[in-house]
This record gives structure tokens, C-alpha cells and sequence, in this order.
């Protein structure tokens, strides 16, 4: 993330861009972007971005030009998040907010809780967006979580804040 942050220094509507590919899992190849498979125009991803296409355009090329970056945005997938659509699927959504996301055994203490409630995990996903720093983790568990769990949930060792939907 350092070096994302010192490429697009002084350069804030171009951060949005890359805050945004970041988030989205967008991949660029060939100075295009892409959800996958699908193309992605300039335009789409600078209204996405709060920016305009000549921005989003600067920022791909960038990105193109750049073999670390290339490297690095080449790679990127799409993933879908199913904890909005969770509860029409029958399963809980739990968001963990951690004390620090950088410290080890938090997904491992959490998801061991949840084995113990015999509730099996259907999605695992720490939601990163970019620059900011914050983060968490999203569960999908098949089910419903007992609600004698919870208060285990936010005792687990680095856990700030526990959510269920």
C-alpha cells in the first residue's frame, strides 16, 4: 500500500480512481479496466469515482506504464460479497471491526467460535478499502449463529465490535 500511496501522491483524483479499482477488484490490462471479463469504460469508472474520464484515463495509463503497478492491477479479481443478500439465502451476516487488523488470530479465534456453535462458514472476507486503513471481517455463516455465541464472538482476542445481520 506504501508504494500505491507514493505513485499517486499529490495526485488525489487519481487516488480516488485507485481507492476505487482497489475496491472493486477491478483488474487493468492494456491501460483498460475490467469487473473480470467485462470491459469497463473510462466514463463508467470515473462516475464510480466521483471523477472525470480524462482522470480515469491519466490513472490507467499510469498504471500501464508502471511495471510494478502493472504487475500488481493485472491480477486484480471481482469477488462477490454475499452479505447483502444473506438473509434471502438463509444465512447470517457477522461483521467483525478489529482492535488492529494487523494483528495475527483474529479470523482463526473467530471462525473457531463459530465451529463451536456447530454454524459453518459459508464466505470469509476481509474488506479492505485502500488508502484508509480500515478494515474488517465479513462472515456469511450457513444459518442461523446461537445467540449464546455472540458475547464469545466479541470477547475473541482483538475484536473492537461484532454486528450480526
Amino acid at each position: 500500500m506504501e508504494y500505491l500511496e507514493k505513485c499517486f501522491k499529490g495526485f488525489p483524483s487519481q487516488e480516488k480512481v485507485v481507492t476505487l479499482l482497489l475496491a472493486s477488484g477491478i483488474k487493468v490490462v492494456d491501460g483498460v479496466g475490467y469487473c473480470n471479463d467485462i470491459e469497463l469504460s473510462d466514463s463508467a469508472i470515473g462516475r464510480a469515482a466521483g471523477v472525470d474520464r480524462r482522470v480515469v484515463r491519466s490513472t490507467l495509463e499510469k498504471i500501464d506504464s508502471n511495471p510494478r503497478l502493472k504487475a500488481m492491477f493485472s491480477k486484480m479479481i471481482s469477488i462477490a460479497l454475499l452479505s447483502d443478500v444473506s438473509s434471502e439465502l438463509g444465512c447470517t451476516t457477522v461483521e467483525i471491526v478489529p482492535e488492529d487488523a494487523r494483528a495475527p488470530g483474529i479470523l482463526a479465534e473467530v471462525t473457531a467460535t463459530v465451529y463451536r456453535a456447530g454454524v459453518s462458514v459459508r464466505q470469509a472476507v476481509v474488506v479492505d478499502h485502500g488508502y484508509s486503513g480500515e478494515q474488517h471481517l465479513v462472515l456469511v455463516l450457513d444459518g442461523r449463529l446461537p445467540s449464546e455465541y455472540v458475547p464469545a464472538l466479541r470477547s475473541c482476542t482483538g475484536v473492537r465490535s461484532v454486528t450480526l445481520r
